[in-house]
């Protein structure tokens, strides 16, 4: 159910998160930071959020609309999406939250990011802190805040097979931990070279299938969040029959639509349906 959707740990944490609660809370969700803190999924700053706005906890959820606020009141220098810069950051913030009413006062500072100190064309005239800011003061909103920059992302290509048997092919599931953790793909490897080339040799140092590919099916380009990935996929055959690593299963086609699938993979799954009727 949750396919397409992206993100696909928070699914799991979602699951591991109400189990832990009927187990260590007796079903009652915890009021405190600090427990939050240690549910599955939960980091710093939901944990502030949750405790501050439900529970009303002094506590200050820095999200990336109050480290734009903050960072432009105080014309902090230091790279915000660092660990020196966000301790400055909640430092800060911590120093004039109003004891008893930091949901309001953290909702305050979202709203005001979100709606009115955007990272382009801040609209200054209209904000209730311009004030105290020191960025409208020398004009430097658009300088700030400081971040560091992200590498670039990576590339990847990828050879992917289609082993088929009659109607059937075979598919494999991925390991529950890391990308798509959990869910079920074609089999796939990483290429140096030209990937019709190392197509067979891959795939067998990978999973131990001698493979013979028997036709091109097409090229997918995809973007995760910190690599792109481009998979060139080819139908195959296997050169004999072979006993299977664990995680493998023969499925028929009209079967792929019951196995959850990341995009590629279920792109791959709606073109083989749609070649076979």
């Amino acid at each position: 159910m949750w396919e397409g959707l992206g993100y696909y740990a928070r699914a799991r944490n979602l699951s591991k998160a109400s189990r832990l609660v009927m187990r260590d809370h007796r079903g009652v969700l915890p009021s405190d930071m600090n427990e939050w803190g240690k549910i599955p999924g939960i980091g710093r700053y939901t944990a502030a959020a949750i405790a501050s706005m439900a529970f009303g906890a002094d506590e200050v959820a820095l999200d990336g609309n109050i480290k734009r606020v903050i960072s432009r009141v105080f014309k902090i220098r230091i790279p915000v999406n660092t660990s020196i810069g966000e301790k400055t950051l909640l430092m800060l913030a911590s120093r004039y939250l109003p004891a008893g009413r930091a949901g309001d006062y953290n909702q305050g500072l979202m709203d005001i990011g979100a709606t009115i100190c955007l990272p382009k064309n801040p609209d200054c005239g209209i904000c209730p802190v311009k004030n105290i800011c020191e960025a409208w003061k020398k004009n430097l909103q658009g300088r700030l805040p400081v971040l560091k920059r992200k590498p670039k992302p990576q590339t990847l290509v990828k050879t992917g097979a289609v082993v088929k048997r009659g109607r059937k092919v075979l598919i494999i599931q991925r390991q529950s931990k890391g990308l798509l953790g959990g869910m079920w793909e074609f089999p796939s490897a990483v290429v140096k070279g030209n990937p019709s080339v190392e197509l067979s040799s891959v795939i067998n140092s990978t999973y131990k299938l001698k493979v013979i590919s028997t036709k091109y099916l097409d090229t997918i380009n995809h973007a995760y969040t910190h690599f792109k990935l481009t998979e060139h996929v080819f139908l195959c055959t296997l050169k004999k029959e072979t006993k299977l690593l664990p995680g493998f299963r023969w499925i028929s086609v009209g079967e792929l639509s019951n196995y959850p699938m990341g995009k590629v993979d279920r792109w791959i799954a709606n073109k083989m349906n749609s070649e076979n009727g």
